[in-house]
């Protein structure tokens, strides 16, 4: 089926669509009749019932009407018109900061006016600033429609009352001629009802409609819209694994296992029980002609590096190259000295490529890297710049994935492509992922967790203090240090300022010097350079110092068993999963760790309950489910990541029970009905299928 001709037509069609409110609506992502369909409400206001003025609350938002007693222009500090309206039971004033003279003309005395807003207290009667109102006639005087109001996203110069009146046309013009692209014997099962009537519900709920279940989104239009759109997304991430293994083939790799052998033989310990899983599965996966998409899940020191290491020597045993791409300075230096330690005794050249490095040393790594000296090369961004060519690239191991662009990514892969073959991916994170997420966000990747820690981990004490008990939190410092062990001091910011991190970081450690002149201290921080540093780090991994004070830069990649205690200054300020990766860089030893989350009250209630989930598990998926439900999957994965992921009705924890049918039908949609999976991923995903490349 075609869509027809009128959803498609320019929005600037409608009557009252002018060049400048096109260019509104085009802010919104809204050039077509159709996308204004498809453009739906964030929440809704019930305005069914009238509220007497003098029964109003401060607070509360309330749908009143009333006589005109005057309007005037009152001066002071800004200059306002404020008209003031009664009925029988008490009088308001409406305030306008804005307004215009034709607007204080259609305001004047004895008109009758209704008006919905927030009321809140003014100086001798409640007041709503700013609301909306319109003039009425005697005869609609305490009548309503019984409706339910719907909010929508707007933008500057399109207020609410215009987009109701645009969308109001579109339903009425175009409604009919959109095609229903979810099969009926889909929504018979699922029991939902048509795209139109559930536009038309959402859009105009019917005076009879169930509010609360329309305003919770539990009504089944709702859902149904919901499923529709969850079902596009998964299509478009179904089309993108598609296109990035059918664009060229992989090379089949599957080595002799002498080096995987002498790298067990010399790690000192047995693999776990999971680690071996996602070996073999990855072994799988690399011995296919086509490129391997796989994410690796595993809680902070459950030994994914281990895993990423034994891929990387099974492509090397073939012949093959393998790149290791980390995404800040410091993660990609921990994974060089790791690499360098454990695969040089073997004969494999490991290679480093960072922003930082000298026009010398790119130079010689570029080379070694394009006339295939190096076999394993480490690094940042600089991996994948236009000028580093590689002379077989087999394999691609990104970490903490979610922090790059997609497209860095994809650079990367492009690297393989000139041979008439590409890369396998292989994708780390120690950031557990809920599974609703995974399903959605990793729907184009297959997924192995390392759900098992090393034996002899000991599990992290967590406790939250006030900075009013800073005393005794470097008390508990001292006497860490004075029995041999080390400690973090991680200092925080709500900007994301190198900058102001630094000098936060640098002031805290003034003043920790002042009150342990016996310790020895370090600072690392963003905008030190990568050799000062990595001085630093070094030293703290070899015991040289006792307290290193940080910024977040210390969140992933670093590694000194020794250190048991870390102190987090002002944990308001940042993300659960942020946290608990902090939180992972103590209790790699044998010997009790404790994690201090050192806050700066008052507290919210949100920032309490989230401080309480790290008090009360060291469970890095929990974390995470709480951390999605608290912040949302943009905030957990990173904005560059989830372009794909700002849905319009759609919530992955209110509407998980969907995904197992989206799921199931999304490959039999994918594979029977082509044209309508792709008019299904238009619709819902549009602009963001752009990156159905990555």
């Amino acid at each position: 089926m075609t869509v027809g001709a009128s959803p498609q037509r320019p929005v600037t069609a409608l009557k009252g669509v002018g060049p400048r409110q096109g260019e509104r609506l085009a802010r919104l992502g809204i050039t077509r009749v159709d996308e204004l369909l498809f453009h739906l409400p964030l929440r809704y206001e019930d305005r069914s019932r009238l509220v007497p003025i003098g029964e109003v609350a401060s607070g509360s938002e309330a749908l009143v009407e009333g006589e005109v007693e005057h309007a005037e222009i009152a001066s002071g500090r800004r200059r306002r018109l404020v008209c003031r309206i009664h009925d029988r039971t008490g009088s308001l004033d409406l305030v306008f900061f804005h307004f215009y003279d034709n607007q204080r003309q259609a305001l004047r005395r004895g008109r009758l006016v209704r008006a919905f807003g927030e009321l809140r207290d003014g100086s001798g009667a409640c007041q709503m600033v700013h609301p909306e109102w319109e003039v009425i006639s005697s005869e609609q005087a305490g009548h309503t429609d019984g409706c339910l109001t719907p909010v929508y996203p707007s933008t500057e110069g399109l207020p609410q009352a215009s987009l109701r009146r645009l969308v109001a046309r579109a339903l009425e013009q175009a409604l009919d001629g959109l095609t229903e692209l979810v099969p009926d014997k889909v929504l018979a099962e699922l029991g939902f009802p048509s795209l139109r009537d559930s536009l038309s519900f959402v859009h105009a709920p019917p005076a009879d409609a169930d509010a609360r279940a329309l305003i919770e989104s539990r009504h089944p239009a709702v859902r149904r819209l919901a499923f529709e759109e969850l079902l596009a997304h998964r299509l478009s991430l179904l089309k993108r694994r598609a296109h990035h293994q059918q664009a060229c083939p992989a090379p089949g790799i599957d080595g002799d296992g002498r080096l995987r052998r002498g790298f067990r033989d010399r790690l000192g310990f047995a693999l776990t029980g999971a680690q071996e899983r996602v070996a073999a599965e990855v072994d799988a996966d690399m011995a296919r002609a086509e490129p391997m998409l796989r994410l690796i899940q595993g809680d902070v020191g459950s030994g994914k590096t281990v895993v990423a290491a034994l891929a990387a020597l099974n492509a090397v045993e073939c012949g093959w190259q393998a790149a290791v791409m980390a995404p800040t300075e410091l993660l990609a230096e921990q994974h060089c000295r790791s690499f360098r330690d454990w695969l040089a005794p073997l004969g494999v050249e490991i290679g480093w490529l960072s922003g930082r490095s000298s026009a010398a040393e790119r130079r010689h790594h570029r080379q070694a890297l394009a006339d295939g000296t190096t076999a394993v090369a480490v690094g940042t961004h600089a991996l994948f710049q236009q000028d580093v060519s590689f002379a077989r690239l087999g394999l691609v191991i990104a970490d903490e994935q979610h922090r790059f662009g997609v497209h860095q990514r994809l650079a990367l892969r492009d690297k393989g492509e000139g041979g008439g073959w590409q890369p396998h991916q292989l994708i780390m994170t120690a950031t557990p992922i809920p599974r609703t997420l995974a399903m959605t966000a990793y729907a184009d990747l297959d997924t192995a967790v390392i759900d098992e820690l090393p034996p002899g981990r000991q599990p992290v004490t967590t406790v939250a203090l006030p900075d009013t008990r800073r005393d005794e939190v470097i008390e508990r410092v001292q006497a860490a240090c004075a029995a041999g062990r080390q400690v973090y001091w991680v200092c925080t910011l709500v900007e994301a300022s190198d900058e102001l991190e630094a000098e936060a970081a640098e002031a805290s450690a003034q003043r920790l010097a002042e009150s342990l002149p016996e310790l020895r201290i370090g600072l690392v921080h963003g905008r030190l350079k990568a050799n000062a540093k990595e001085s630093v780090m070094t030293a703290f991994e070899a015991g040289e110092l006792d307290l290193l004070v940080a910024t977040t830069v210390i969140e992933v990649g670093v590694n000194v068993p020794n250190a048991s205690l870390m102190i987090i200054e002002n944990p308001e300020r940042l993300g659960l999963a942020q946290l608990h990766q902090l939180r992972g860089r103590v209790g790699r030893g044998a010997a009790q760790s404790s994690c201090v989350l050192l806050y700066h009250g008052p507290l919210s209630e949100t920032a309490r309950a989230r401080l309480a989930v790290l008090r009360e598990t060291g469970d890095g998926f929990r974390i995470a489910q709480r951390d999605l439900e608290l912040r949302g999957p943009g905030e957990l994965l990173g904005t560059r990541q989830t372009g794909a992921l700002n849905y319009r009705i759609a919530e992955l924890t209110r509407d998980k029970d969907l995904l197992a049918p989206v799921q199931r039908h999304a490959h039999a949609l994918l594979t029977s009905a082509p044209e309508q999976a792709k008019a299904l991923i238009a619709r819902w995903v549009g602009e963001a299928e752009r990156y159905a490349q990555a």
